[in-house]
């Protein structure tokens, strides 16, 4: 995804201003309201930022990347924040080389492992969050599935 200089600038501001939140931002770049913020993100910086568990905006790796001027690396540690249950879902969820995993069989996984009921739609959000913040890879086959995109090793957990 190319970005405008204008884009380019903003994701600079999410990069030095994460966790942030929509007002923080409105400010910043003089919009009218939060919605309009919304909509430039999902509009321009879609690929680049996240909502964590608390809702506040937080920019991928890719995005602090292009920031940065540093490439990621294949042996650098992928630095993200992750919630409880998506800690939990990296420790049991099939690993890059192996057959992805459905919803289902990463729920029965979770409570196989931590010995308590999870909600399978908060387990869905939660596998579709590791995939965009390049924790996980979805993989379609008669279902959508997903395995890690990285080594568990490689993933390094920010406050």
């Amino acid at each position: 995804m190319s970005l405008s200089a204008e884009a380019r600038e903003r994701l600079a501001d999410l990069v030095e201003l994460q966790p942030t939140k929509n007002k923080t931002l409105q400010e910043r770049w003089e919009m009218e309201s939060g919605s309009d913020v919304h909509q430039y993100l999902e509009g321009e910086l879609k690929d680049y930022y996240y909502r964590d568990e608390d809702s506040l905006i937080r920019a991928t790796a890719e995005a602090r990347a292009i920031v940065t001027g540093e490439e990621v690396g294949e042996d650098d540690p992928l630095r993200v924040h992750l919630s409880d249950l998506e800690q939990h879902i990296l420790e049991v969820l099939a690993g890059p080389e192996e057959r992805s995993q459905s919803v289902v069989s990463v729920l029965h996984d979770l409570e196989s492992e931590f010995g308590e009921e999870f909600d399978t739609g908060e387990v869905r959000r939660a596998l579709r969050t590791l995939e965009r913040k390049g924790v996980a890879d979805l993989i379609y086959r008669t279902v959508p599935t997903f395995r890690l995109a990285v080594p568990r090793n490689a993933v390094e957990l920010t406050d």
